[in-house]
């Protein structure tokens, strides 16, 4: 529908035993390093293989998967040009397996992005596995950085029946640099996912859609 190329990176059990990605090891969370280098790795390796345009990359995950959107992200600014953090956490919210449990309990911050980074967030506010804090620190990480921004919010019910709260962050042109959905009743899970898929939740909106229709707002250079 969107006319993108899509990679899907897959964790071996031999890395993680629950094949997450490792966002809590600080040799994972760096340019250069880990894990944080074999996805920036790949991501140019798709770029010189296929038709793929430069300055439209994004990145986004589920889970630890969105903890490590955010640090790749991050780490490659110049290989990013946004990036969608779905029921995760934000980048460097630990440095251990305790303090990633801490986290994902309680809540975490991060350190503020160096650069510009337009990051859209989804989280469900029933969410038992990650706190909703996260996702409230996954923004904050990003908004430093941001020019001036206008703040909004609205509220919205999906096809499914799902209420949410959307706050949106936009540039005087009208592009919307940071976006916060949280989504009532929902639990760990992508929002509109299939029903056949694993942590999925087809009554939420559909974060892949309107991760997509927030990336293609934006490009590097």
């Amino acid at each position: 529908e969107f006319g993108c190329l899509i990679a899907y990176p897959a964790q071996p059990a031999g890395a993680n035993a629950q094949k997450c990605w490792n966002w809590f090891r600080p040799e994972d969370q760096e340019r250069g390093r880990g894990e944080t280098a074999l996805i920036g790795g790949l991501t140019r390796e798709i770029q010189a293989a296929y038709p793929a345009d430069p300055a439209r990359t994004y990145i986004a995950g589920l889970s630890a998967g969105g903890a490590a959107a955010a640090l790749v992200a991050a780490a490659y600014p110049d290989v990013f040009a946004a990036v969608g953090v779905h029921s995760g956490l934000p980048a460097q919210g630990a440095r251990d397996i305790p303090s990633a449990f801490a986290a994902m309990r309680s809540g975490t911050t991060g350190t503020p992005h160096a650069t510009a980074l337009p990051t859209i967030v989804f989280h469900g506010l029933a969410d038992g596995t990650v706190h909703p804090a996260n996702g409230v620190a996954s923004l904050a990480q990003a908004l430093p950085a941001m020019p001036a921004l206008r703040r909004s919010t609205r509220e919205g019910t999906s096809p499914g029946g799902r209420a949410h709260r959307v706050t949106e962050h936009r540039h005087a042109d009208g592009r919307s640099f940071a976006e916060h959905w949280e989504i009532e009743g929902a639990g760990h899970a992508w929002a509109g996912g299939d029903a056949g898929g694993s942590y999925t939740d087809p009554a939420g909106p559909d974060a892949s859609a309107q991760m997509l229709r927030f990336f293609l707002q934006h490009h590097r250079g």
